[in-house]
């Protein structure tokens, strides 16, 4: 029988060309967070199971990859009449960067700054349906800050994650914005109780994808009065998508403060984005953030504003985040105040790629070393180590090949010098170096090559 050679379904193999495009990317958006002063935090891709549920919502919980029991313990619950999920399984592959960093907060306090803010670009899973841009396994690049509840975090998170976007000369995108005490306080008018808000918000969270109509069977089979359904989807359905060139920040919190107006809750949260929006006019999300009271977000951690970035070039999310002052107190015996955002560098990646905008790096190697045959093969070697020393990336052709097929995979690998120490060379203690981009062979002394390939 024949063994496929292809990735499991979600996953993927990067070649090394793939991965020198992926690494430029990370590197913009790592120099962009600790530019604003964020410190580097790494975690397991393991996490105890116990740990992981319950954190993202009844879809997301199913979404997690789950590590059998081993050895007798699994031997046991496969024996047992009817084993739950925390009989088979134990841990489970991280789900997102977020609930780590709860964990590693709540496990190191004491030796952490009064305000930690950390970044992570780090590989999570989900065992979600395969599509465009959505994958099995992908890469987040979160930004977060514990300990404050000052709107001055969510301009400072929004404001980093657009000058990453400007960074990477990608056009057209909107930051969503909206806040978790507005959606109460919309569910809350509507006549629909706070036993039901979750079901409320799981259906809205569906909006984008499944147009009005998709909400309104959602909000039925869900259990809500169908007047209760047909309020919240009338108000619902004055204010303007954010993508619409009428649409203006100051018209939709006029508006959600008509219909909120009577709820503290909504109030206050009004009050909050109002904040955040004067915060931002200075930096680089202020043309960028854009109000949306159709913005839920299904991860049922969040407290306070969310946002989530969004194009009209793709389907769904590019990133998304927001404040989530409970979700520490989880794993404490108090709550926490945070907020963070994950970029979607994925399906970033495939929209700069579609649009040929992924500037390509340079080689990896800024000059190769050929060998003309065995006797010369060990200076040959010595060469290169001595290149090296001098801070130059040197590969080493590995063959006795004529000199012109050891041109030829230089140049298929964009190397644009070849440095030649051959019998003539050795005799004159010199070394031909030869450009790739002009044709051109020098003779050059042997203790002058690396500043001459350095230019």
């Amino acid at each position: 029988m024949s063994v496929s050679t292809k990735p499991a379904s979600g996953f993927r193999d990067f070649l090394p060309a793939d991965t020198a495009r992926r690494e430029y990317v990370f590197q913009i958006i790592e120099e962009v967070y600790q530019s604003y002063g964020f410190e580097r935090l790494d975690t397991p891709c393991v996490e105890r199971l116990d740990t992981l549920m319950g954190k993202y919502g009844e879809e997301g919980d199913q979404l997690i990859f789950k590590i059998l029991q081993r050895g007798e313990k699994l031997q046991r619950a496969l024996e047992s009449e009817s084993p739950s999920d925390t009989d088979l399984a134990d841990m489970g592959l991280r789900y997102d960067l977020t609930v780590p960093l709860a964990r590693v907060y709540a496990q190191n306090r004491n030796s952490l700054p009064r305000y930690f803010k950390r970044y992570q670009i780090a590989p999570v899973w989900r065992a979600d349906r395969p599509q465009r841009g959505r994958f099995r396994e992908f890469v987040q690049c979160d930004v977060d800050v514990v300990g404050s509840k000052s709107m001055t975090v969510e301009a400072e998170v929004t404001a980093a994650l657009a000058q990453i976007l400007k960074r990477l000369e990608f056009q057209g995108f909107r930051i969503h914005l909206n806040h978790r005490g507005v959606l109460r306080a919309l569910i809350s008018v509507s006549g629909i109780g706070a036993d039901k808000e979750t079901d409320a918000l799981v259906a809205i969270d569906k909006l984008d994808k499944v147009g009005i109509d998709g909400v309104q069977k959602e909000l039925d089979e869900r259990g809500i009065s169908a007047a209760s359904s047909a309020t919240l989807l009338g108000i619902l359905s004055k204010f303007k998508n954010p993508s619409d060139a009428e649409f203006s920040n100051e018209n939709t919190l006029s508006l959600l403060e008509e219909h909120l107006g009577s709820d503290e809750d909504g109030r206050q949260a009004l009050s909050e984005l109002s904040e955040l929006l004067s915060l931002a006019k200075s930096g680089p999300a202020a043309a960028s953030l854009k109000l949306d009271p159709f913005l839920a977000r299904g991860l049922s951690y969040y407290t306070g504003p969310i946002f989530e970035i969004r194009s009209d070039d793709f389907s769904g999310s590019l990133g998304g985040g927001g404040r989530y002052d409970g979700l520490i107190g989880m794993f404490m015996k108090e709550d926490v105040p945070a907020c963070g955002f994950s970029l979607g560098v994925e399906r970033i990646l495939v929209l700069l790629e579609e649009r040929q905008q992924l500037q390509i790096p340079s080689a990896n190697a800024d000059v190769m070393v050929a060998l003309w045959d065995a006797d010369s093969a060990p200076e040959c070697i010595k060469l290169a180590h001595e290149l090296r020393a001098s801070s130059l990336r040197v590969d080493i052709y590995n063959d006795f090949d004529k000199y012109k097929k050891q041109f030829a995979y230089a140049d298929s690998r964009n190397i644009p010098f070849v440095a030649i120490l051959g019998p003539n060379e050795l005799a004159n203690s010199v070394v031909s170096v030869k450009n790739l981009k002009t044709g051109e062979q020098s003779e050059v002394a042997r203790r002058e090559v690396a500043a001459f390939i350095k230019g």
